[in-house]
Formats: C-alpha cells, sequence, structure tokens
C-alpha cells in the first residue's frame, strides 16, 4: 500500500510497500536499455503490419504495402522445382520401368520421387516403412497377392483392389462358406486344420486329411494344390505363414472360411500422373521385395 512505502535505509530507494517474510521489494526504474529495446519491438511491430499482410478484414485482410504473399513464394518455389527437373522427368515420362529401373539416375530420382509420394499417399495405410499391418499387405518383402514384378506393381497402383470406381480394378472374392451355408460347420472345422497343416502349425491330423479333400473340392482352383496361391487371381499363398487379415490361428481361419474379409485399395490413376506413378511403381518395387 502507498502508506507503506518508505526509504531503504541501505539502498537508499523507495520500497513499493510490499513485504514478503520481512523482505522489502525496492521501487527501482527498469534499466535504460531494455525500455530502449522494449520501444524498438513495438516501433518494429506497427511498421511490419503496415507493409505485410497483418489485420483481418471480414473475409479478407490487409495485405500490406508491399502487397507479400507467401503463396506467390511457394508458387515460385515449386516452379522453380519442376523446372529444374524438367529434363529428368521428361526421360522418366518417355521411359518404359525396365529402362527407369536399369538407369542410375532415373531410378534413383525415381525412388527420391516415388517415396515423397508414398509418404504423401500411402503411408496411411501401409505404414512410413511400407511394412503394413493388419489387412494391409507388407510391401518390402517377397510375398504378394497380385505379383511383385514392375508390371503387376504399376497395374496395381492404377487401378486399385475392389475399388469400384474403376473398370480396370483388380477384383478377387473368397466365398462365405459359412455364412452362405456352402460347408457345413464340420468342413469348415477341417478345412481350417488342413490349412493349419499347411502352414506348419499343430492341427489335428485326422480332420486335416478330411479337410484336404474339401480343399481340393472348393479352394485349390484359387489357392492352388498345396495352397502356394495365385497371383493371377489375387489368391494368397496359404503354406508361407504369412497372414493379411489375421494370425493364422485356427479362430482366424474359421472366422476366414465362415465369412471372408476382403481389403479395398484406391486406383491412382485418376489422381496422380503417369509419371508419378511410374516413379511410385519404382520406388515399391526396390523396397527390397521387387520380383
Amino acid at each position: 500500500m502507498a502508506e507503506d512505502k518508505k526509504i531503504d535505509p541501505i539502498a537508499g530507494v523507495e520500497t513499493t510497500g510490499h513485504s514478503w517474510d520481512g523482505i522489502q521489494e525496492l521501487d527501482n526504474p527498469m534499466p535504460r536499455w531494455w525500455l530502449w529495446v522494449f520501444y524498438a519491438t513495438i516501433a518494429f511491430s506497427v511498421v511490419y503490419m503496415v507493409m505485410y499482410p497483418s489485420v483481418p478484414l471480414g473475409k479478407t485482410y490487409f495485405k500490406g504495402t508491399e502487397n507479400y504473399e507467401q503463396r506467390v513464394d511457394v508458387a515460385n518455389d515449386i516452379a522453380a522445382a519442376k523446372a529444374a527437373n524438367s529434363e529428368i522427368l521428361g526421360k522418366i515420362a518417355a521411359a518404359d520401368l525396365e529402362t527407369i529401373l536399369a538407369d542410375k539416375d532415373l531410378r534413383d530420382f525415381s525412388r527420391a520421387g516415388g517415396k515423397a509420394v508414398f509418404l504423401d499417399n500411402c503411408a496411411g495405410c501401409h505404414g512410413s516403412g511400407a511394412t503394413g499391418g493388419p489387412g494391409y499387405p507388407n510391401l518390402a518383402d517377397d510375398d504378394w497377392i497380385w505379383g511383385g514384378d514392375l508390371a503387376a506393381i504399376n497395374e496395381t497402383i492404377n487401378h486399385g483392389i475392389r475399388w469400384d470406381l474403376d473398370d480396370d480394378t483388380r477384383l478377387s472374392e473368397m466365398p462365405n462358406f459359412g455364412a452362405d451355408e456352402i460347408l457345413e460347420s464340420s468342413d469348415i472345422n477341417n478345412v481350417s486344420e488342413y490349412v493349419l497343416s499347411l502352414s506348419g502349425q499343430e492341427h489335428d491330423a485326422t480332420a486335416a486329411t478330411n479337410g484336404a479333400v474339401v480343399f481340393e473340392e472348393q479352394c485349390v482352383a484359387c489357392h492352388g494344390e498345396g495352397g502356394v496361391g495365385d497371383q493371377g487371381v489375387g489368391a494368397p499363398a496359404l503354406a508361407d505363414a504369412i497372414w493379411l487379415h489375421g494370425d493364422g490361428s485356427k479362430e482366424f481361419l474359421t472366422k476366414q472360411l465362415t465369412n471372408a474379409r476382403h481389403g479395398q485399395m484406391p486406383a491412382w490413376d485418376d489422381r496422380l500422373d503417369e509419371t508419378t506413378i511410374k516413379m511410385l511403381t519404382i520406388y515399391v518395387h526396390t523396397l527390397g521385395g521387387g520380383q
């Protein structure tokens, strides 16, 4: 309080009147250099507000005396980057995938560009390292459902999988053997045991023997003899212990046979240009599992 102010006998400076635990607060002025810096920042902010975009004005804003826009800078930077890369992008556009893969400069540029496109468009499902997850294939191994050569990867990217908006989409569907009463529950149990045996898991040998007969009648046409799969129709291998939608357990196999799960991938040919898809194809192919 004002009436508590007094001159400190040691410092000779008036106190503020505040006291804490017997300690008096001195009313020293701020250092001059600090005040001048503070005033300079205020002046700078006023000048900046006048020169550059600053104050909102309804649906628009005060554009400033310099009429500066970061969007213009970004557009110019993008244009400059495209101009700098136009030559090599032209070569990629004109070359086929095998030529790009064989040429170190084109391959390296495509891998770098393809990675950026992948992280922007594909990592949300396949992961930033392309290792996938439940329901999303691992693109960094050598296990492929629709094929892992350049042409197959390129077609999958272009047309997607079970994508209703593309007439050329990859299309395959496993029947709902249980839900649609194609098989009895005992047959489903036996086929599950047979598939367990194919992937080297613990199984009932008698049930698996019976399941082999049902598998031959119902499943071989797609999954092939011994469950080796068929990339031509998008039927995954069942003998490699790699599972897309589950863990390969008896419970999972029974559910899949009863009411099959199917994934879906968008077609990218109407979202990305041909050159970009080429670069993305090269990147996926060189992740480690390209055929």
